[in-house]
């Protein structure tokens, strides 16, 4: 059974920084897009950040553009666990943060929920102003 397990969400001031974890178990995403995404109050899910393997040892991050310059996502295939780092956080990134992992091969990182096959619990991310 695939599970993803989030940790690092809590409130935070803005202008801080928080670090997401997510531990996949079940089955290994060495190859495989895993991505974050988000859901505010009354939102849709919406895509924030997403890693794919280029071949080789390489791995391509895509960025909402909401969040570029400020996330950084990372993944150890040797943890099988992505990351995501969060720095100058605004009340605006308040939200339950997702953890997901696709179990198709793409030459893209999909920002589009329904395109992930596998998917954590969520974990609260709170920035007070």
């Amino acid at each position: 059974q695939v599970q993803l397990v989030e940790s690092g969400g809590g409130l935070v001031q803005a202008g801080g920084s928080l670090r997401l974890s997510c531990e996949a178990s079940g089955r290994t995403f060495r190859n495989y897009p895993m991505g974050w995404f988000r859901q505010a109050p009354g939102k849709e899910r919406e895509f924030v950040a997403g890693t794919r393997w280029g071949g080789g040892g390489i791995y391509y991050a895509e960025y909402a553009d909401s969040v570029k310059g400020r996330f950084t996502i990372s993944r150890d295939n040797a943890k099988n666990s992505v990351y995501l780092q969060m720095s100058t956080l605004k009340p605006e990134d308040t939200a339950v943060y997702y953890c997901a992992a696709d179990s198709h091969l793409r030459g893209i990182v999909s920002t589009t929920p329904d395109e992930y096959d596998y998917w954590g619990q969520g974990t609260q991310v709170t920035v007070s102003s």
